[in-house]
């Protein structure tokens, strides 16, 4: 009994055209040939269910013939599958363009292009050499304190990488020698690989690397590979108000491609080390102040250490304990330039555990007129 196309892709029969292409690509790229864990099998399987699922007429005839869809189709009751009687005569006119009646079948890539969407550097399709993945991206680590974090900072890294040969300028030819157009590939930088059943696909040429030229000498620096790995010193730029797990984008500054691809971006993890007295909120600080009772009191001034260095907060008559006291712009500078945020001081006021005699009798004068 032929498999349920709506449960292959793993949606509802009122599933969008949207949602149908987001689910094929989804399982498109766990189950693809090339990758790590990846079916064969199970990717013609999925690929046949959105080739009729993705055409909004072909959907139509599935749902309305349901588990005969197959055999109607054999016996060539729907259009559109007049030259594909079973998947023997698909492979087939993939490779010469006959139908299973020997007629000559022209077919539109154009969908192929659209159901592949982002998948196209994973696959291979496309024209010319645009298809060749660049280099890889590198990721790294950084701890920096709160206080930098706060106000920015520089950093120095030492990278372990590949870049571009300076010998033959990444392109992989020893200087001087000639460059020809890769035979195994025609130049195309891609070969059908076989997945069986005659049925083939798109992959870097193993011969030049998916460059489409291959030189009669190898540069003796890299080997041919236009790449060279190299341990060098870059310097970093920390924004201000980076907050902690944030990266930076360094665009082309990863693994070099090699034989005139793109280099790969860097990205540096930002891990920021907290501080004791400041705890950042958003772009606010929060910070912890103790006072005595006598100053939440009769009010007066507190004398506040900062991000910014000590200032003389303003304690109102009559402050309870636990009231937020905000001082304006003085916490963390926006990431994107807009403004700066708060410092929030929030007020614990303190009860003595140890007084002097005469402390305790004015204390209890106080306490005498309810106080």
């Amino acid at each position: 009994m032929a498999k349920d196309y709506y449960d292959i892709l793993g949606v509802s029969r009122s599933a969008s055209q949207e949602d149908i292409k987001v689910a094929f690509r989804k399982l498109a790229h766990q189950f693809h040939p090339d990758k790590a864990g990846g079916n064969t099998e199970k990717f013609k399987e999925i690929n046949a269910a959105y080739q009729v699922l993705s055409s909004v007429d072909k959907r139509k005839q599935y749902d309305q013939f349901g588990a005969s869809f197959e055999q109607a189709r054999a016996q060539g009751g729907f259009s559109g599958f007049e030259n594909f009687r079973d998947f023997a005569d698909y492979t087939q006119a993939f490779r010469n363009g006959q139908g299973a009646n020997g007629q000559r079948v022209q077919f539109d890539f154009g969908n192929l292009g659209e159901m592949f969407g982002g998948l196209g550097d994973l696959f291979g399709f496309g024209g010319g050499n645009t298809s060749r993945s660049r280099g890889g991206d590198l990721q790294i680590e950084i701890a920096i304190p709160f206080r930098e974090a706060v106000f920015g900072t520089t950093r120095e890294l030492t990278l372990e990488r590949e870049r571009p040969c300076s010998t033959c300028q990444g392109s992989g030819a020893e200087p001087g020698s000639k460059v020809s157009r890769c035979r195994t590939c025609g130049g195309q930088g891609r070969i059908l690989r076989s997945i069986g059943l005659g049925f083939g696909l798109p992959t870097e040429c193993p011969d030049c690397g998916g460059a489409g030229s291959k030189a009669d000498q190898a540069c003796k620096t890299c080997r041919g590979r236009g790449a060279v790995t190299t341990r060098e010193k870059l310097s970093v730029k920390i924004p201000a108000g980076i907050d902690d797990g944030q990266a930076i984008h360094l665009g082309g500054q990863g693994q070099a491609g090699g034989k005139g691809r793109g280099a790969g971006d860097l990205y540096v993890r930002v891990r920021v080390v907290p501080d004791p007295r400041f705890r950042r909120e958003g772009d606010h600080v929060r910070v912890e102040a103790e006072i005595p009772f006598t100053l939440a009191t009769l009010g007066g001034v507190l004398k506040l250490e900062t991000l910014d260095g000590e200032i003389a907060l303003k304690i109102p008559e009559g402050t309870q304990s636990g009231k937020t006291i905000r001082v304006r712009e003085r916490g963390v500078p926006n990431v994107h330039g807009h403004g700066r945020g708060d410092l929030l001081v929030d007020v614990r006021v303190k009860t003595p555990t140890r007084i002097s005699r005469q402390q305790r009798k004015l204390l209890e004068e106080l306490r005498e007129s309810d106080l």
